[in-house]
C-alpha cells in the first residue's frame, strides 16, 4: 500500500482490509511512521513518538477487531497509558510517567488501534491554541503560519496532515470542535457521562470535560463512540446508552429538523465575516434538504454565563491543577515552573472563596434548564464554533508590557490585582470563543462540521448543539451533511 493509497481511507476501510488479510497492521503502520517523520518536523503534531510501542501493538492486533490495524494518537492530556510519560503539555511534569491506563487507552487497545504517539496539547488544556513551551507551538496543516486550535491541536494536526485517520481528543470548552474546526475535520463532543474518565479520574471541570476524537469521516466517529461509550466502575454517573449503535444510527435519516441559528457574538464583539459566511452556507445547505431553519431574535445563553460562571470554574481548576503540580514537584511551586498565564489563572483561583465557586455552579442549573427549554422549540442550535478563521501562530499569546505585568503580577503573587481585572480578562478569553462553553456546562452534546473554505483555502467549522442525549441526532445529520456536501477528498496540499 503507498501513502496516497493509505490516504484515501477512513479507519473503518483499513479495518476491513485488515480483516481481509490484504494488509496487514505492521505494514499500516509503517505508513503513518513514514508519513509522521515527513509532516511533523513542520507541523509539530507529535510531542512524543511512540513507535516501538506501536510495533507491538501492531503484533498483537486482532484481525476482528473494529478498528483492527488503524494508527492512532493519543492526546498528551486526560487519558493516561501505563509506562509512558503524560505531561499534560507542561515542563513541571517531565517524568511523571503513568501508573495506569485509562479506560479509553484499555477500549481504544481492544478495538485493535494501534497509538503511534503523544499528540500534542497547551499546558493543562487551558488555551484554545496549542502553543506550549514545553513542546513549542503545533501548525496547521492547510497554512502551518496558523493556529491548529487548541486543546486538541496535535491531534487535529495530524489527521489533517494524513498522520493517522483519526487521533483521541477532549472537550472542555471547545477542545475537539475548536481544532477540528480549524483543520476541516469532523470533531463531536459527546454528552456529559457518555465516555468514562477512570480510573485515574471521575468528573472533571465539574463535568465540563469530555473525551472522544477528530475524524474525517462521520462513521469512524460513530463508531468509536460505540467503543468508548458506557459506564465503568467508579464513574460518578453515566448517560443512558442508546438503543441501537452509534454506526447503526447513521443509516438512519434525521427527519426534518427544527434549526434555530445564530451568528451574534456572545459579548457583543464583532464576528469575522467568514465565520459569519460559514453558517448562512449551513443554514442554506440544511433547507435546501428539507429543515426548518430560522434565526434566533434571543439567545438561551447570555454573556454572564461566560465571563462569570464558566470563568470561575476554569480558574478555580487552574489553581486545582497548580496544586496538583506541586504535589509531584514535592515542593511550593514558583513562577517559572509553568508557563506565566497560567500561574496568573491559578492566582486568579486562589482569589476566590469557596462559597463564590460553589455559587456560581449552582448557577449552571440555570443554563442547562434555559437549553432544555430552547430544545422544547428547535432540535438543533446552529452557530460559528469560534469567532474569527484560523489566526497567525502567537495571535493570542501575551507579549509587551502585558506580558511584563503579568510577570510582576506572579513574582509578588498579586492576587489582587488580578481579581481587579478579572472582567477584562473574561472579555479577552471568550472574544474568541463566545459560543463552544455553553454545551460544555449544559452537558449537551455539540459538534463541528466542516463544511465552508475561504478563498485562502482555510477551514472554518459550523456548530451544531443538540439536547442531552441526542448524539444519535447529531451524527445522522452530520452524515446527511456529509453526503450532500462530501469533504472527505479535501485535504491540505
Amino acid at each position: 500500500m503507498t501513502f496516497e493509497e493509505y490516504r484515501r481511507l477512513d479507519a473503518l476501510d483499513i479495518a476491513s482490509l485488515v480483516r481481509k488479510g490484504e494488509v496487514t497492521p505492521s505494514e499500516i503502520l509503517e505508513i503513518a511512521i513514514a508519513r509522521a517523520e515527513l509532516v511533523n518536523p513542520a507541523i509539530n503534531a507529535i510531542n512524543r513518538p511512540l513507535y516501538g510501542l506501536a510495533r507491538e501493538m501492531a503484533n498483537q492486533v486482532q484481525p476482528d477487531a473494529p478498528f483492527a490495524g488503524v494508527p492512532f494518537l493519543v492526546k498528551d492530556l486526560g487519558i493516561e497509558l501505563q509506562g509512558v510519560e503524560t505531561s499534560y503539555g507542561s515542563k513541571a511534569y517531565k517524568g511523571n510517567v503513568a501508573k495506569k491506563t485509562s479506560y479509553y487507552l484499555q477500549k481504544a487497545t481492544q478495538a485493535g488501534l494501534v497509538f503511534v504517539g503523544k499528540s500534542n496539547t497547551p499546558e493543562f488544556g487551558l488555551t484554545p491554541y496549542t502553543e506550549p513551551e514545553a513542546f513549542g507551538p503545533t501548525r496547521n496543516p492547510w497554512d502551518t503560519s496558523r493556529s491548529a486550535g487548541g486543546s486538541s491541536g496535535g491531534s487535529a494536526a495530524g489527521v489533517a496532515a494524513g498522520i493517522s485517520p483519526l487521533a483521541s481528543a477532549s472537550d472542555g470548552g471547545g477542545s475537539i470542535r475548536i481544532p477540528a474546526a480549524n483543520c476541516g475535520l469532523f470533531g463531536l463532543m459527546p454528552s456529559r457521562g457518555r465516555i468514562s474518565h477512570g480510573p485515574v479520574s471521575g468528573e472533571l471541570w465539574m463535568g465540563a470535560i469530555r473525551e472522544h476524537c477528530v475524524s474525517r469521516t462521520v462513521r469512524d466517529s460513530a463508531a468509536m463512540l460505540d467503543v468508548l461509550q458506557g459506564y465503568m466502575p467508579g464513574d460518578p454517573y453515566s448517560a443512558t446508552t442508546a438503543p441501537i449503535s452509534y454506526l447503526q444510527s447513521i443509516q438512519q435519516e434525521p427527519g426534518k429538523l427544527r434549526i434555530g441559528f445564530t451568528t451574534r457574538h456572545t459579548l457583543g464583539h464583532a464576528i469575522d465575516p467568514e465565520c459569519v459566511a460559514a453558517v448562512q452556507h449551513s443554514a442554506q445547505l440544511l433547507q435546501s434538504l428539507g429543515h426548518s431553519v430560522e434565526e434566533l431574535q434571543t439567545l438561551p445563553f447570555h454573556k454572564e454565563d461566560l465571563t462569570e460562571l464558566f470563568l470561575v470554574m476554569v480558574v478555580g481548576e487552574a489553581a486545582a491543577s497548580l496544586r496538583e503540580v506541586e504535589k509531584f514537584l514535592g515542593r511550593p511551586l514558583k513562577p517559572s515552573d509553568v508557563e506565566a498565564t497560567n500561574f496568573t489563572l491559578g492566582l486568579l483561583g486562589d482569589s476566590f472563596t469557596a462559597r463564590e465557586f460553589a455559587y456560581h455552579i449552582r448557577r449552571w442549573n440555570e443554563l442547562s434548564q434555559r437549553m432544555a427549554q430552547y430544545h422544547e422549540q428547535y432540535d438543533i442550535l446552529l452557530s460559528p464554533v469560534v469567532s474569527t478563521r484560523p489566526f497567525q501562530i502567537g495571535a493570542l499569546q501575551h507579549t509587551g508590557a502585558k506580558a511584563q505585568l503579568i510577570r510582576f503580577v506572579n513574582a509578588f503573587r498579586l492576587k489582587a490585582l488580578v481579581r481587579k481585572n478579572v472582567q477584562q480578562l473574561g472579555e479577552e478569553i471568550f472574544s474568541y470563543m463566545p459560543y463552544t462553553p455553553i454545551a460544555n456546562m449544559s452537558g449537551q452534546p455539540s459538534m463541528s462540521v466542516p463544511l465552508y473554505w475561504t478563498d485562502e483555502q482555510l477551514p472554518i467549522g459550523t456548530m451544531f448543539t443538540a439536547a442531552y442525549g441526542r448524539e444519535d441526532l447529531l451524527l445522522q445529520l452530520a452524515r446527511q451533511l456529509e453526503q450532500a456536501q462530501p469533504w472527505f477528498d479535501r485535504i491540505p496540499a
